[in-house]
């Protein structure tokens, strides 16, 4: 019922049709009109995203990286000030700078374009017309709720169209794009369309299972389960390609 809010806008009468208690139900539903109607909590807790593309502003690059750090230091020593920690101390001191540095130079910085992995394409001469499949690519990434990791792994396949990328640049893809402050469904539709553009073909897929700190180290403290989404397009769309992926990754018994 909480799952992204689909049954928010369900007709009572298909609820009824579909077994749910009607007036339970509704009774636990909130009625959206648009994200604004929601707290940054519920925002958080449900893990809601508004676009498909990472929200940057205009003037996102016109800072030096240099600079974006001297300012992160500043402020992130002040949030260590406030939480009472003495600065004076040893292993604190340098604390402000290596998360700075930690932001910009490591794990966001797939928010910067420059840093977006190089790709040559190659003629595909062996003539190899079946999916191929990159699985357990393992990548970390924060949640933008909360700005805790996501830890995971992907599953990366394609068909070839006349053309083949390098297997290596698939995982520095994937990174790229995981290196930054993400939604997992907005992380799995993005390297889908990247590789659909530099690949110049439908036949995609993308399948991500990964766990999530704001769900595990606080809220609902969870520490079992994963989430798992999926992007499949072109030749994937069918039943067959799906099971046959499916089991090359270990999701289905042989």
């Amino acid at each position: 019922m909480k799952q992204n809010g689909t049954l928010w806008n369900t007709p009572a009468k298909v609820l009824e049709e579909t077994g749910f208690e009607t007036r339970e139900v509704l009774a636990n539903m909130k009625e959206v009109d648009g994200i604004g109607t929601l707290t940054i909590d519920e925002i958080g807790d449900e893990h809601i995203a508004t676009s498909y593309d990472t929200p940057l502003r205009p003037d996102a690059f016109d800072l030096s990286d240099e600079a974006k750090m001297d300012i992160i230091e500043g402020h992130f020593r002040e949030i260590m000030l406030a939480l009472g920690l003495d600065l004076a101390d040893d292993s604190l001191r340098g604390t402000p700078r290596r998360v700075a540095k930690m932001y910009v130079q490591e794990i966001f910085n797939g928010l910067n374009p420059k840093n977006l992995p190089k790709v040559a394409l190659f003629d595909n001469k062996y003539k190899y017309n079946e999916m191929l499949v990159e699985k357990n690519i393992t990548f970390y990434s924060n949640c933008e709720h909360h700005f805790v990791p996501i830890i995971g792994k992907a599953h990366v396949a394609y068909i070839s169209n006349g053309k083949v990328i390098g297997l290596s640049k698939i995982n520095r893809i994937v990174q790229y794009f995981a290196k930054r402050p993400q939604v997992q469904e907005r992380l799995t539709v993005q390297i889908a369309s990247y590789l659909k553009q530099v690949l110049q073909t439908e036949d995609v897929a993308v399948i991500i299972d990964a766990a999530h700190m704001c769900v595990s180290s606080r809220g609902i403290q969870d520490q079992t389960s994963t989430t798992v989404t999926s992007h499949f397009s072109g030749a994937f769309r069918s039943e067959a390609k799906k099971t046959e992926l499916l089991h090359y990754i270990g999701k289905l018994e042989a």
